[in-house]
């Protein structure tokens, strides 16, 4: 993920599966973060977005209301997959031709997102499964957790 490529990727739902010598779609990589100043608290989020072509760009968020951290992280990766499905349909791009990876630092959403822990909370798994119906309007995906310094280097918090 990223220059580092830290971490294990978990393959979530690979692009082009059951296809023979398939062409590798283009891979776009998000990396989010999220938090609240108390918790809860003021909710704010960054995301970087790295394009097929190099370019990056982060994007800066106060969602000016109170919310967890949690549902600060939820929240920014939603804007994330929100702003590039917007991006990308903008120039007549179809969604399922790129293949995302998703990192960030929290433990929770991660964990949620690949299935491998339970939303118990109903705010957590409606938030999920938010996540999980953007996700699945991409070729594939894969999900990995990031090293908190390699978070602050790129959003800064």
């Amino acid at each position: 993920m990223f220059p580092d490529r830290l971490g294990q990727l978990s393959q979530q739902r690979p692009a082009n599966a059951g296809q023979t010598n398939p062409t590798p779609p283009p891979v776009i990589q998000i990396l989010f973060d999220g938090g609240s100043r108390g918790n809860p608290g003021p909710g704010y989020g960054s995301y970087y977005l790295r394009f097929p072509d190099g370019r990056g760009e982060t994007v800066r968020l106060d969602f000016g209301r109170q919310m967890t951290s949690n549902e600060a992280e939820y929240h920014t990766l939603l804007a994330a997959l929100e702003d590039l499905a917007e991006r990308l349909q903008s120039k007549g791009q179809d969604l399922s031709a790129f293949t995302l990876e998703v990192g960030g630092d929290s433990a929770l959403v991660i964990a949620q997102v690949r299935g491998n822990w339970k939303a118990r909370n109903p705010r957590m798994r409606a938030l999920r499964d938010q996540v999980w119906e953007w996700l699945g309007r991409f070729g594939g995906y894969r999900l990995t957790r990031v090293p908190r310094e390699v978070v602050f280097r790129y959003l800064g918090h």
